[in-house]
């Protein structure tokens, strides 16, 4: 990707049942990846079916109508390639890398089970598959140190009406509670080809690759559009103060989180926010690095901003102390560098590089072109926008970075999450 230029060769098309076909070739390499989006994640759960978004996909891998069970992976495996997908708020991926040759390979599995997944569904895959998940929820969350930060963040973060305030994991009741007829509703609702995106990278030629895909996908039915989002209403940019959760448990060493609501991806506001989580938490240049690790409080901190998309993004801050930091010690220093973000013009620049670089190096990859793709047609509309993403970027100035540190890092728009070791005999 050269500085300020779209180079990023792509063809969108659209099929006829309303599937959304992105293209980019790249005859440097002798890979191709294949990624499918789906417009559905955690966000798109009502309540009492949290969760359902991550067994689905963990249910997508269980076979179909001419594939058995786990055979998506051993297809794919077999010819030297790799499969995944993961779940989040806004969106389930599909993914595979293979061989330029085996283009036809992952387009089929993927078709197969788009348009033929349901008759293959049985009570007794659904049991697994739940099985795994709650196992997946206590191993991870539950019974893992500082596993449920996420969980305390967001419930205090967002209001119980918001679609962000449960987590991608769901809660062990609802995943319990799921039935057969669920599986059966969530994909004839949400895995359709009018509510997906595919987008194919790497080694091919676009007008066979885009005939291959009409053979494969083309007679898989129309279905009627997914249903909205509940509204998110005027989400105000505050909490209202700084809201706290203070955890004693088997952590080995104290642990802060702090998070804000901020501005989502999907406007220009988020751009100053990815420069000012760079100047604040990125690197060992960082500001939280140089007081917190170097000052001799923490042995880690960091922080990012998620990019998510229904009316607010999440700033979070990670700061991990070491045996002899105190709490509130441990805090103010956090809330020193979130008071005082006077970013200057040399951070400002090189965080503007690092996020360049960063995602040039992303960008090299055929499987993340692909997903970073996908993405961006799903939530802009088109995929081409992925080319002026560092322009945008650009044209952040030093006044915009400090003006959003101002407007969304202050105490009445905060939550700190902090987690106590327990005293050990």
């Amino acid at each position: 990707m050269k500085s300020g230029a779209a180079t990023i060769e792509t063809e969108e098309h659209r099929l006829g049942n309303g599937l959304r076909v992105v293209l980019a070739p790249d005859r440097t390499t002798a890979v191709t990846g294949v990624n499918l989006w789906y417009g559905v994640g955690s966000r798109n759960e009502p309540e009492g079916s949290t969760g359902f978004a991550h067994l689905f996909e963990h249910m997508m891998f269980q076979g179909s109508v001419h594939i058995p069970r786990n055979g998506h992976f051993q297809h794919i495996e077999r010819v030297g390639g790799s499969a995944n997908a993961t779940t989040w708020f806004d969106r389930t991926n599909y993914f595979e890398t293979v061989p330029s040759h085996y283009l036809d390979l992952a387009l089929w599995l993927e078709s197969d089970r788009m348009g033929w997944m349901l008759p293959a569904v049985t009570e007794e895959k659904l049991e697994n598959q739940r099985q795994v998940v709650m196992n997946e929820r206590r191993e991870r969350y539950d019974n893992q140190p500082y596993g449920d930060w996420d969980e305390r963040i967001q419930s205090l973060l967002f209001p119980a009406s918001h679609p962000y305030h449960h987590t991608v994991i769901g809660s062990l009741e609802d995943i319990a509670a799921a039935t057969l007829d669920d599986v059966r509703d969530f994909f004839a609702t949400w895995y359709v080809p009018g509510n997906a995106v595919l987008s194919i990278c790497g080694d091919f030629d676009p007008g066979h690759a885009l005939r291959r895909v009409e053979h494969y996908f083309a007679d898989i039915p129309p279905a009627p559009a997914p249903p909205p989002l509940p509204p998110d209403g005027d989400l105000p940019f505050t909490t209202g103060g700084t809201l706290r959760d203070e955890v004693v448990s088997a952590v080995p060493l104290p642990r802060i989180y702090a998070a804000a609501r901020v501005p989502p991806f999907t406007t220009d506001a988020f751009y100053p926010g990815e420069v000012v989580s760079y100047c604040l938490g990125t690197g060992r240049s960082s500001r939280l690095y140089d007081r917190l690790v170097r000052g001799g409080l923490a042995r880690a901190a960091s922080c990012h901003v998620l990019p998510l998309t229904s009316g607010a993004g999440i700033f979070l801050v990670i700061a991990t102390g070491l045996p002899g930091t105190g709490m509130d010690e441990l805090e103010d220093a956090v809330t020193e560098v979130l008071d005082r973000p006077d970013i200057a013009r040399e951070e400002l620049d090189r965080a503007i590089i690092g996020s360049e670089t960063r995602m040039v190096r992303a960008l090299q990859r055929v499987d993340t072109r692909a997903d970073l793709l996908s993405m961006y047609a799903t939530l802009f509309g088109t995929a081409e926008r992925l080319n002026h993403d560092l322009r945008r970027l650009r044209r952040v100035g030093l006044g915009d970075a400090r003006e959003w540190a101002r407007s969304y890092l202050h105490p009445g728009n905060r939550v700190l999450v902090r987690y106590h070791p327990e005293a050990r005999a």
